[in-house]
C-alpha cells in the first residue's frame, strides 16, 4: 500500500476544490495536493441551467444593498448560522471579483457596471450569470489558476475513509478508482469540497460523475445539520438538466405515455381550464424549485408528476412541437403576465419550439450537442433531487467537529430552508477561502505523522450475494418515491430499517464479482450510508415540523400536513441518530474603523 505524507489536502476538483487549493498557495502553504476521483468529474463542471446564477452583493445602478442587508436574506431563510451567513455577505464581492478578473465573463455595461436581475427567494437584483455553463467556466478558470502555480493534483483516486484519532484529522484512506490500488494519506488538514450526495435518488439532475461522498463524513462521526432540506425541480432525464426559466415560459406541452404506449396531454385535467394550466406552466419557468408554500400555484404541477409518475407508472415528457391546449385561440386568453412576456420577447409564435428558438436558442442547441433534436422528439422528465440545502456541520471558519477536517461547497450544511438562487456558486467560493485562510492562518505547515487504523474487509463475491448495483438502484429508487420533495412517513421509517441494517452488514451482504473493482462497492457504501443519515433527518423532521421548504410531509390518514415552522433551529444529524439546536444568530460585528485597524496582527 504507497503511503503519502502532505500538510494539506483538497478532495474535489469542483469549483470550491480548486479555489480552496488556490488560496492555499497564494496564503503560503505549499505543501498542499488535490485528492479527486475524476478531474472532470462532479456537479460544477457538468451542470448548468437556463441561465445559470451566481448571487452576490448587488453593485451595480440605484440597487442599494449592504452586507448586513445581504446577511440577513441568507439567515431569513431559516436553519441558517448567522455567523456563516454574514461571513458569505461580506466576501461575496472579493470572491466575486476573483472570478471576474480571472476571465469568467459576467455581463459588464459600458460604464463596469457588472449589472443584475432578481432570482428567486430575493428581492433585490443581486444575481448575475455569464451563462448557462457559469460554474463550468468558473471550475476552468479556477483549475488554469492551480495550473499555472503548480499544485499537485492526485487523480483517479477516491477517498474511502477518513483516519480520525482523539476527534483530529489524521489521514486518509483512498483507492485508486481504475485499478482498486489502496494508497493512505497522512495528513494534517483536509478541505472535502466534494459536493452533495448525488447517487441517493434515482429521479436526478445531478451529473451521472457526480457520486457523492457525503457518507465519507458520516462514517467518521462528522456532525451533519439539516439533511432534510433539499431542492428539488423539473429536469430532463435522459441529458440531465434543469428545466427552468424559459424551458417553462414557451409552454411546452405536458404529456404522458401509459405501459401500453397510450399518449394523452395531462395537465387540464387537474385543473379548471387549459389556460390556467398554462399560466402555471408559465409561472414554473421562474419558480422552478419545487416549494410547499407553493402547492396551490406553480408547485402543483410537481405533485402532479409525481403522481403520474410513481402512482400511475406513467412515462412524462415536454413536447416542444405542438401547441399545448388552450392556444388554439391565439394567446389572448392568457395571463397578463405570461402574454405581456411573450410580446416583449417577439415570441407570439406557433408552437413552442419556434418561441424557444427565438428567446433562447442556445437551449435548444444544448440539448442537440447532447443527442437530443427538440424539433423532432419530445423530452423525458421527472422533478429530481438538484441540490441539498444541508450538508456538513461548519464553524466560521467552515471547520468540522473534527479538527483539521474542513468542508466547502455543497457538501457544508451553510445553506438553510430558502436559499437564493445562485447562492450556492457564492457559498462554495467563500467557503473554501475561509477554510484556506484558517489553514494557513491558524497551523504551523509541517509533515503529518504516521498512524494505524482499521480497514474494511472487502470480499468477493461467491455467487449468492447482491452486487453494488442492485443495492444502489434500490436505494435510489425508493428515495425518489417515498422520501423526495413528497415524502411518506411511513415508508421513510420502513425504508431507514431497511438500509441501516444493510449499512450494518454492508460488506457481508453486498460484494462484488471481481477484485480489481472495488470503486463501485466504495460507492455503494458511501450511497448507503448517505441515505440512512438523510432518512433520519427526515423522519425527525416528518414528526416534529411538518411540511416544509422544498417538500411535504404525507402520510395515508390525514394527507398533507401543515406548514412547518422552527426556522431557529437547526436539525443536527450524527451517525444516524438526529436532534435539534438553535442556530448561531447573526452576530453584532465591530464597525469602529480604528478598532479593527489597531488589530490587525
Amino acid at each position: 500500500m504507497r503511503e503519502i505524507y502532505i500538510d494539506t489536502a483538497v478532495v474535489g476538483t469542483g469549483a470550491a476544490g480548486y479555489n480552496a487549493a488556490d488560496w492555499l498557495h497564494a496564503l503560503g502553504r505549499r505543501d498542499i495536493a488535490i485528492v479527486t476521483e475524476g478531474k472532470n468529474m462532479g456537479t460544477s463542471r457538468n451542470a448548468g441551467s437556463d441561465k445559470q446564477t451566481y448571487y452576490k452583493l448587488s453593485i451595480s445602478g440605484s440597487e442599494r444593498d449592504s452586507v448586513l442587508d445581504l446577511a440577513e436574506t441568507l439567515y431569513n431563510g431559516g436553519c441558517v448560522n448567522g455567523d456563516t451567513a454574514l461571513i458569505e455577505a461580506a466576501c461575496s464581492a472579493k470572491c466575486f471579483f476573483k472570478l471576474a478578473n480571472m476571465g469568467v465573463t459576467f455581463p459588464v455595461n459600458g460604464y463596469g457596471e457588472y449589472v443584475g436581475y432578481q432570482t428567486d427567494h430575493d428581492t433585490r437584483k443581486r444575481a448575475t450569470s455569464a451563462g448557462p455553463l457559469t460554474s463550468k467556466l468558473m471550475t476552468e478558470a479556477l483549475e488554469a489558476s492551480v495550473m499555472d502555480k503548480g499544485i499537485k493534483i492526485i487523480d483517479t483516486t477516491r477517498v474511502i475513509k477518513l483516519i480520525i484519532s482523539g476527534n483530529t484529522l489524521k489521514g486518509m484512506l483512498c483507492i485508486d478508482v481504475n485499478s482498486g490500488e489502496e494508497t493512505v494519506i497522512f495528513c494534517s488538514n483536509a478541505i472535502l469540497a466534494t459536493g452533495g450526495p448525488a447517487g441517493i435518488y434515482k429521479d436526478s439532475v445531478y451529473p451521472a460523475s457526480q457520486t457523492g461522498s457525503l457518507g465519507l463524513a458520516i462514517n467518521a462521526g462528522v456532525e451533519t445539520v439539516n439533511l432534510q432540506e433539499w431542492q428539488y425541480g423539473i429536469a430532463s432525464t435522459k441529458f440531465r438538466w434543469n428545466l427552468s426559466g424559459t424551458y417553462q415560459q414557451v409552454l411546452p406541452r405536458y404529456i404522458a405515455i401509459d405501459k401500453n404506449g397510450n399518449e394523452r396531454e395531462f395537465l387540464p385535467e387537474y385543473f379548471n381550464n387549459s389556460v390556467e394550466a398554462l399560466n402555471t406552466v408559465f409561472q414554473k419557468g421562474y419558480q422552478w424549485p419545487f416549494d410547499s408554500a407553493k402547492i396551490s400555484a406553480s408547485s402543483q404541477i410537481d405533485l402532479i408528476l409525481h403522481k403520474e409518475i410513481h402512482e400511475k407508472g406513467n412515462k412524462i415528457y415536454l413536447d416542444y412541437r405542438t401547441d399545448p391546449a388552450g392556444l388554439e385561440n391565439g394567446f389572448g386568453g392568457l395571463s397578463e403576465e405570461a402574454r405581456g412576456y411573450l410580446e416583449k420577447s417577439g415570441a407570439l409564435l406557433k408552437t413552442p419550439i419556434a418561441r424557444l428558438a427565438k428567446m433562447n436558442p442556445k437551449a435548444i442547441e444544448l440539448y442537440k450537442n447532447n443527442g437530443i433534436d427538440l424539433y423532432k422528439e419530445p423530452l423525458e422528465i421527472a422533478v429530481c433531487a438538484q441540490h441539498m440545502n444541508g450538508g456538513i456541520a461548519v464553524d466560521a471558519n467552515w471547520q468540522t467537529n473534527i479538527r483539521g477536517l474542513y468542508a466547502a461547497g455543497e457538501c457544508a450544511g451553510t445553506f438553510g430552508v430558502y436559499r437564493p438562487g445562485g447562492s450556492a456558486l457564492n457559498s462554495g467560493q467563500v467557503g473554501s477561502m475561509r477554510a484556506a485562510e484558517h489553514i494557513c492562518k491558524a497551523t504551523v505547515g509541517h509533515t503529518p505523522e504516521k498512524v494505524f487504523f482499521d480497514r474494511y474487509s472487502v470480499k468477493i463475491d461467491s455467487g449468492n450475494k447482491s452486487g453494488p448495483d442492485e443495492a444502489v438502484e434500490y436505494i435510489r429508487s425508493n428515495m425518489s418515491k417515498s422520501a423526495a420533495y413528497s415524502r411518506n412517513a411511513e415508508e421513510m421509517k420502513a425504508l431507514f430499517l431497511e438500509i441501516s441494517e444493510l449499512h450494518k452488514n454492508f460488506f457481508e451482504m453486498v460484494q462484488i464479482k471481481d477484485k480489481n473493482e472495488p470503486a463501485k462497492l466504495y460507492i455503494a457504501y458511501d450511497a448507503v450510508s448517505a441515505a440512512s443519515a438523510v432518512l433520519s433527518a427526515m423522519i425527525y423532521a416528518a414528526d416534529k415540523i411538518g411540511t416544509r421548504g422544498g417538500s411535504i410531509i404525507r402520510d395515508q390518514e390525514t394527507g398533507v400536513r401543515s406548514q412547518g415552522q422552527g426556522f431557529d433551529m437547526l436539525t443536527v444529524t450524527k451517525g444516524f441518530d438526529t436532534t435539534e439546536k438553535p442556530v448561531r444568530p447573526l452576530p453584532v460585528s465591530e464597525q469602529w474603523f480604528e478598532a479593527v485597524y489597531n488589530s490587525r496582527p
